[in-house]
């Protein structure tokens, strides 16, 4: 049985919390906001998710900075204390990665360390597709590199799997989310967010959404105050940034033509949860665990599914993620 934190481990963890220094750099044309902590050492840089921050990161942050490394997680693109540029256009594969290249220059750096979550995940692996120079080696948790499909774009193939409810599909039209989720309160959405764990999938009704009135404790791998970081941050800068990355999967596609079959060639490491339900797409498993992604990633080091673990690996299962990255990374 899992125990929550007592006051002593939140006071602690507050007190380390306040180690970590947050400053804004210019990267690819936008202001980018990102928390570090550590110096001198190696930087591990940390990609987050959606409806994610550089918070998710935070014990990651703490740990690999006591152990020597100079950790890094940026507010991505269109999220919490960075730039949200308006057009959807401005969160093409091509921006979203464009800003990391530039950010591991500002940093001063030629290569990284480089860990995904989620869509950081995305960014991460087509980082590793277009400048493998800048990526020392990869962790990425949740979502598993997969070929780009010249037969069949993403969205027409979510809908054809799972009908024109299921959340890739709803996040397409512009406003009519954002419409849904203004009208539900912030907390009780990020907490919904938060504590998905639905091996099965999301889905979003088009006639509204209906949250549950849940007054449930929290998980305790998420205190009250996290949930409140997230919420005050989502309630300045609504969603919408998050879901342009999803408004530009058909035009990724299509970008990504000259890539059709090109293979990842940087040292990797993947997790997943069991309960993630992007290890729970019709053919995955098999194509995870029976060559199909080691062919396409040949420097695929390790595979790891953790037992009963949902969407929020990072921050669910806090320690173990660290010691994974610390695991990994010490190889190099």
């Amino acid at each position: 049985m899992v125990k929550s934190r007592g006051e002593g481990e939140e006071e602690e963890e507050e007190k380390k919390m306040e180690g970590i220094n947050h400053r804004r750099v210019e990267v690819n044309g936008i202001g980018m906001h990102i928390a570090e902590k550590g110096e001198g050492g190696p930087i591990v840089l940390m990609l987050h998710g959606f409806p994610e921050l550089w918070y998710s990161w935070r014990h990651q942050i703490i740990g690999l900075a006591a152990k020597g490394y100079h950790a890094v997680a940026p507010d991505l693109r269109g999220y919490g204390d960075t730039d949200a540029p308006s057009a959807i256009s401005s969160y093409s594969i091509f921006h979203l990665v464009g800003d990391i290249v530039d950010l591991i220059n500002v940093l001063g750096q030629e290569q990284v360390f480089v860990v995904g979550h989620d869509w950081g995940a995305v960014v991460a692996w087509h980082l590793c597709l277009f400048r493998p120079d800048k990526v020392k080696a990869l962790v990425n948790l949740s979502v598993a590199y997969r070929p780009r499909n010249p037969a069949a774009k993403p969205v027409d193939y979510f809908k054809a799997l799972y009908g024109d409810e299921y959340y890739v599909c709803r996040f397409q039209e512009p406003g009519a989310v954002e419409a849904q989720f203004a009208s539900a309160n912030t907390k009780q959405l990020c907490k919904w967010f938060l504590k998905f764990c639905d091996p099965g999938g999301l889905f979003i009704p088009k006639e509204g959404l209906v949250l549950p009135n849940d007054e449930s404790s929290l998980p305790a791998w998420l205190s009250e105050e996290d949930l409140n970081y997230f919420t005050n941050k989502f309630e300045k800068t609504g969603f919408t940034g998050g879901l342009n990355y999803y408004r530009c999967v058909s035009s990724n596609w299509e970008l990504l033509a000259p890539w059709t079959g090109a293979q990842i060639k940087v040292p990797s490491k993947y997790i997943v949860g069991d309960l993630d339900l992007t290890y729970n797409y019709p053919g995955i498993q098999d194509y995870i665990h029976k060559g199909g992604f080691k062919q396409a990633v040949p420097f695929l080091k390790d595979v790891v599914v953790m037992a009963g673990v949902a969407h929020f690996i990072n921050q669910e299962k806090a320690h173990e993620i660290t010691e994974h990255i610390l695991d990994f990374v010490k190889q190099f």
